[in-house]
């Protein structure tokens, strides 16, 4: 009955225990979390339609209940036709989401299990004409991965503007539905926090088997399917079909529906009473007057129906109740008009106070000298803190358990100070940053649900951003390195495919160049350049997490392969310290690790290291001063590790009692002041 996403083998953004890691594109879900879920739509085609109205039970593949599960009583439902490709509602949920609520379902003789067990019973709120896809499309854009696949999942800012569309085409009646629905009665929704998500980002890899974002192939279809059945066309209203009734007196029509429209007045008006402003001319004494005295011209008119077109005042009670109707759809479009002014400026609000929360320091570390500044004045913001960057960690954007940010930090181990800099100039997490002519480049990534192709670079001696060119395609959890003074983006992916392409910046260019591509496709790899050689390390190709390196050096112009790892991992970090490389911690394809192996160049070969005290993936990781640190990181799910740890050679690893970092995962780092 529902409709299958498209899915994939592909590494994204972390995991979940033991649990595969998903990539936002290819997962089947943007996986908001249950007070950022507006609404959900469901899937039909011509021959499901009519039993999911019937049994008033819409349902979807099982991959889909990791939202599902999240629809309580009342939440706004939609059902979309991928026959006629219209979107019908407005429907709610009677039931929360559950799975398995009729286990036979959608099945040609009741005897086989469902192929879509993720199930919600719902009823019929109200009676709207369906929706044309080129009519809601531009509504969800954002959640379009194709030019005709689009997630289910709707935020409120979504779910608001379709039912405000749906609701101007609502009928006065019609056997959508069977006639024991029960009546709708309105539902208020909680207004959206920022785009926190239950569940972190969508950091999951998905499971190896595709799915085609349509129904199931298995799934037995009519002959007929193109067109409506009969019986389905009983089950609809008279609008999704044709009206049978276009040929009546347009006159008598009009006048019975304005009657039902009179009667049906107090059911209609109860919710808007609750909303309304005092201001308000929906408000207005004279407004309910209008009303009053046309429901009394039609209820007196009513004991004489032979006589009912030939009421004097008739021509007057069809104007007073247009006009009312008028000013009713004003009013509503006015209050529309102000959530959503309302939500966005508690989106801004959000975004400042997590700003602000980055500029002081944390009332229990004033009692550690190394997280404050005394000036003549007494303890000062750590705003006022001269930073040195040949002492400091830049860490770029991220998440902070919270947050997605646009954040841009210097912090310092030394004096266990975090400041705030200027922020970038959108929210951006798993990009890959690397430094050119002493400024900060920041390639790609994602605002936790959508990948980006932009480039911005961070200028630390006016403390201000630049844009810069585009790479040639949107793409996250890539790498980056420089090379004779060239910026190489290598590697990543757009939520569809794993890339092996290297685009190449130079800087005189002024433009991205393709430039030759690695021996593997590599998603959330890592890679550095070493001794005029840059160096791809691990990651995912679309099936399986990699132990495999290779290396490019410009003299050969071409990628070769050098010895593999030891270990297979994704989402790690890879470091330079004294002329070899480090690669720390990343996911090795059933949970994060904790280990270290250190290739010298020298040698040709990946040996053991010491192993961190802590597993963890997605990590901040930089070398200062010829120690080795590693901040933030996720370890499981959604734990977040907060212990900064530090490496020296011969000393191994060392956990510190750092904490002006705080929480940070999916973020990236770089030393900016040291050559």
């Amino acid at each position: 009955m529902g409709a299958e996403r498209k899915t994939g083998t592909f590494l994204m953004n972390g995991m979940i225990a033991s649990s595969p890691i998903q990539a936002p594109h290819m997962a089947m879900a943007r996986n908001l979390g249950k007070i950022n879920l507006g609404g959900v739509i469901f899937g039909c085609k011509n021959n499901t339609i009519k039993e999911c109205l019937f049994k008033q039970l819409f349902g979807l593949p099982a991959q889909h209940f990791s939202y599902v599960q999240n629809i309580s009583p009342g939440l706004p439902i939609f059902l979309f036709n991928y026959s006629d490709r219209k979107l019908y509602g407005i429907f709610e949920a009677a039931s929360s989401g559950q799975m398995n609520i009729n286990p036979y379902a959608w099945t040609s003789d009741g005897t086989e299990r469902t192929l879509y067990p993720a199930q919600v019973q719902i009823r019929l709120k109200l009676q709207c004409q369906p929706m044309l896809e080129n009519q809601f499309k531009p509504i969800i854009l954002d959640n379009y991965y194709s030019p005709h696949h689009f997630w289910f999942e709707l935020d409120h800012a979504q779910t608001g503007k379709l039912m405000s569309n749906l609701s101007a085409m609502a009928l006065s009646s019609g056997p959508l539905a069977p006639q024991n629905i029960n009546k709708w009665t309105s539902t208020s929704q909680r207004l959206p926090s920022v785009d926190k998500r239950e569940r972190i980002g969508f950091y999951e890899l998905p499971v190896s088997k595709k799915v085609e974002t349509s129904y199931n192939s298995n799934m037995k279809s009519s002959s007929s399917e193109s067109s409506m059945s009969s019986d389905v066309q009983d089950m609809l209203p008279d609008s999704f079909l044709g009206d049978p009734m276009a040929e009546r007196d347009e006159k008598e029509l009009m006048y019975l529906q304005l009657k039902q429209l009179v009667l049906n007045r107090q059911s209609l008006d109860e919710p808007m009473r609750g909303h309304a402003i005092k201001n308000s001319p929906c408000n207005d004494q004279s407004l309910r007057h209008k009303f009053s005295r046309a429901e009394q011209a039609i209820s007196e008119d009513g004991k004489n129906s032979e006589s009912s077109l030939d009421l004097p005042d008739y021509p007057l009670i069809i104007a007073q109740l247009l006009q009312g109707m008028e000013e009713l759809r004003a009013f509503k479009e006015e209050q529309i008009w102000k959530t959503e002014q309302i939500k966005q400026k508690l989106l801004e609000a959000e975004e400042e106070i997590s700003q602000l929360k980055r500029q002081f320091i944390p009332a229990d570390s004033i009692s550690d000298p190394s997280m404050v500044h005394m000036g003549a004045g007494g303890i000062e913001s750590n705003e006022n803190l001269a930073l040195d960057f040949d002492e400091s960690i830049l860490l770029v954007g991220g998440y902070d358990g919270v947050s997605w940010l646009s954040a841009l930090d210097l912090y310092s181990p030394s004096q266990d100070v975090l400041k705030s800099l200027k922020p970038m100039s959108s929210i951006r997490s798993y990009c890959s940053v690397v430094k050119l002519y002493g400024e900060l480049y920041v390639l790609g990534g994602g605002n936790g649900s959508l990948w980006y192709d932009s480039v911005e670079s961070y200028n630390p001696m006016d403390n201000q951003w630049s844009l810069r060119p585009s790479l040639n395609g949107e793409k996250g959890s890539l790498a980056s390195a420089i090379l004779d003074n060239k910026i190489f983006a290598i590697g990543g992916g757009n939520g569809v495919e794993c890339f092996s392409d290297v685009e190449m910046y130079d800087i005189n260019l002024g433009r991205w160049i393709s430039t030759q591509s690695m021996l593997q496709k590599r998603f959330a790899l890592a890679a550095a350049e070493l001794n005029g050689a840059v160096y791809a390390v691990g990651g995912y190709d679309g099936s399986n997490y990699l132990k495999s390196a290779e290396r490019f050096d410009p003299r050969e112009h071409s990628w070769s392969r050098i010895g593999s790892m030891n270990s297979r991992r994704g989402c790690h970090s890879l470091v330079v310290l004294n002329e070899k490389l480090y690669a720390l911690g990343g996911f090795d394809g059933s949970s994060m690790s904790s280990s270290m192996e250190i290739y010298d160049p020298r040698l040709g070969k990946w040996i053991d290291g010491e192993p961190m005290n802590e597993p963890r993936g997605y990590i901040a990781a930089a070398v200062l001063k010829e120690s080795m640190y590693v901040i933030g990181g996720i370890q499981s799910g959604e734990d977040i590790v907060e212990p900064v740890e530090c490496y020296k050679e011969g000393q191994g690893w060392e956990i510190t009692n750092l904490k002006a970092s705080g929480r940070r995962c999916f973020c990236s780092s770089i030393v900016l002041g040291q050559d």
